[in-house]
């Protein structure tokens, strides 16, 4: 498994790290008080990650930019920036990735990198469960034939959540749409407006945490003419967000913009842009937990079953960790996320 690199969080009381090395990839909830407050997932691959040190091909210079265009030994491509002067093009080069390939719809951002510092050398960044575990908050890895507790904690909720970008909060809703500049985050409600904007603002900060949003967000709160009131939603927002992050202040519009550092695709870029993959490997994760024996039938949409055919060693491992066959049922009728698994002597 490849590896990368992940911001820290803080720790409260009955807060810990609940992690899982599935099938496909690595996922890890931090659990408080019962509820996920943050989660990551990480995909099996050999995509270059946050923190890898690795060696490349300066194959282009871009035109009136100080950005090269690199090819790792891996074959993936990278952006390059800053571009050190006297460095040309087919020079080898030793670079840091900064930030992985996203994906969005029609294209993908090729990963970024920056030079190496001095005294490095080529090496993987510290896969999930290590970066957790280097923090203050415990990291627990429940067993897979015990009690589900990441599922208990609301797991197929927070992916719900992600792959509609719809997380309601008492009072009202939040709506996050994914553009290539930003996400938008827009509060809606049925409270005064006053106790909307600190409610939303509030809920913003908690799904910015929750689906690891970085990069730059814009949320959009009720309009607010009192100043007292704007500064009450900011504050509102700041007790939900751990830094770092910069932001502005509320305008009159109702408008607040948050940046984050972003080094890796947000939940919601798994769900909405990955949409298959992500939901092909939330399925296996419920094979593993089906009670019964003998054979196991997932029925699913045939876009998943055509990841699980592009990925036979996903479907080898799953056979492995349950001691059981497994049955493929393609259903054109059901949704990415709703398919479903069946033994065939249900316990």
């Amino acid at each position: 498994m490849r590896r990368g690199r992940s911001s820290k969080v803080r720790a409260t009381a009955l807060a810990e790290w609940l992690f899982e090395d599935g099938i496909g990839e690595a996922r890890a909830a931090l659990v408080e008080d019962g509820t996920i407050t943050a989660a990551y997932l990480e995909p099996d691959g050999d995509a270059a990650r946050p923190g890898d040190i690795c060696n490349a091909k300066l194959v282009e210079i871009l035109p009136n930019k100080r950005i090269g265009r690199l090819e790792l030994d891996a074959g993936e491509e990278a952006l390059l920036e800053p571009l050190a002067a006297g460095v040309t093009e087919g020079s080898s080069l030793l670079v840091e990735i900064v930030r992985s390939e996203i994906t969005e719809p029609g294209r993908r951002k090729h990963a970024r990198a920056r030079p190496a510092a001095k005294g490095k050398r080529e090496a993987l960044a510290p896969p999930l469960r290590q970066r957790l575990e280097a923090g203050d908050i415990p990291v627990r890895a429940p067993a897979s034939h015990g009690a589900d507790e990441l599922e208990a904690a609301g797991w197929s909720e927070l992916l719900e959540q992600a792959a509609t970008g719809s997380m309601p909060f008492p009072g009202g809703a939040l709506r996050i749409a994914l553009t290539p500049a930003m996400t938008v985050i827009d509060v809606d409600g049925v409270l005064p407006p006053a106790e909307l904007a600190c409610a939303g603002a509030k809920a913003s900060g908690e799904a910015i945490r929750k689906f690891d949003i970085g990069g730059s967000t814009v949320i959009d709160l009720p309009s607010l003419s009192a100043k007292a009131e704007r500064q009450a939603a900011v504050d509102a927002f700041d007790t939900a967000l751990p830094k770092p992050f910069e932001r502005t202040a509320v305008n009159g519009f109702g408008l607040l913009q948050v940046v984050r550092r972003r080094t890796r695709p947000s939940l919601l870029e798994y769900a909405q842009y990955e949409s298959s993959a992500t939901a092909a490997r939330a399925l296996l994760r419920r094979a593993e937990r089906v009670a019964g024996s003998g054979d196991r039938t997932i029925t699913a949409h045939p876009a998943i079953l055509r990841q699980y055919a592009d990925h036979p060693e996903w479907i080898a491992a799953l056979e492995r960790r349950i001691g059981a066959p497994i049955v493929m049922q393609p259903d054109p009728a059901l949704g990415l996320w709703a398919g479903h698994i069946s033994a065939s002597h249900p316990a």
